[in-house]
């Protein structure tokens, strides 16, 4: 019996989420995803210790306000990451723009533009690149401009149907529906522990899903941020899934049978709407799981990027002495 996770690669893309190198090289997914988190626990090991001496000694030579200064070090580590990271897969990796960014269209798609441009410098093209934008009005308004320019968006930090439509509006590549933050919502919100099949994340990620494929849209359902094996199985058949090393490693160790969830042609009746800003803006309020999750994790993805930027400044000094 081969393993779930050999059984899931026949159904599904499977996807790494993580910028740990040596795991990537182990594990072989198509693609890679990652956020600010990943980039700041990725810099904090020996492997990126040369790329964070180039990135100093390159901000060493810009001059300029300090602070923009540190700012552009970060980008430049970011970008190493994935660099690094498109060496090992075939496929694309995503690089998100800056959290605080996530209420500005304007500068997403300055931001945005930057990145591809320095993925370029480094001879890697944008088609091995997905901009990762947060899943807000503005995020989405960025990302229906990009994908016009063919620059394909990772629509991230998504947590309901309303964020799932207005994507689609947008003709964004792909979609990143939050599992597993979904289920910790609901499990502090009413104190109940709950299976992969009662999971409301899973449910979510099945219901957009069914919707994308019952109306032809083309946008990928991504599931993401997974707690358990039992969430990346409840799902399996989706079009891509970005899963952890740790959980990757759990799948590949599991030699039991992997049934099949979700598919094509199993399809429940759906009408297709659209979304315009108001509608979308009340269906969020209307939601509070999504609301607070969406708020949630901005908040912790610019904490993240803030750390990273005092780690440059702190580097800066050092190397200014």
């Amino acid at each position: 019996m081969t393993s779930k996770l050999d059984q899931l690669r026949e159904i599904t893309t499977v996807v790494a989420d993580t910028g740990d190198i040596e795991a990537v090289a182990r594990l072989k997914p198509v693609d890679c995803t990652t956020n600010p988190s990943i980039v700041l626990k990725a810099l904090g090991t020996p492997m990126f210790a040369d790329a964070i001496k180039e990135a100093v000694a390159w901000g060493k030579k810009q001059g300029g306000n300090p602070e923009a200064v540190s700012s552009a070090v970060a980008d430049r580590l970011a970008i190493s990451v994935g660099a690094a990271l498109v060496k090992l897969v075939p496929g694309r990796v995503s690089t998100e723009v800056d959290a605080d960014l996530s209420f500005d269209t304007e500068a997403s798609l300055a931001k945005a533009r930057a990145i591809i441009a320095a993925y370029k410098d480094r001879g890697i093209d944008q088609d091995r690149i997905l901009i990762k934008l947060a899943s807000t009005w503005e995020g989405i308004r960025a990302a229906e401009v990009l994908q016009k320019e063919g620059i394909d968006c990772n629509l991230t930090l998504l947590f309901s149907k309303a964020q799932a439509i207005a994507c689609a509006d947008a003709k964004a590549f792909l979609i990143s529906p939050f599992v597993g933050r979904i289920l910790d919502w609901y499990k502090k919100s009413t104190g109940k522990d709950y299976t992969a099949e009662e999971d409301p994340g899973v449910i979510s990620v099945r219901e957009i899903y069914n919707y994308y494929k019952v109306n032809d849209i083309k946008t990928i359902v991504m599931g993401a941020s997974f707690r358990s094996a039992g969430e990346i199985e409840a799902l399996a058949g989706c079009d891509r899934l970005t899963i952890s090393p740790n959980l990757l490693d759990e799948l590949a160790k599991d030699e039991g049978k992997l049934e099949r969830k979700l598919s094509p042609e199993s399809r429940k009746p759906d009408p297709k709407v659209s979304v315009d800003e108001k509608t979308f803006r009340w269906m969020m309020n209307e939601d509070a799981m999504a609301t607070e999750k969406l708020a949630e994790g901005i908040r912790a993805f610019a904490k993240d990027l803030g750390t990273l930027r005092t780690m440059v400044q702190k580097e800066l000094q050092l190397a200014a002495a």
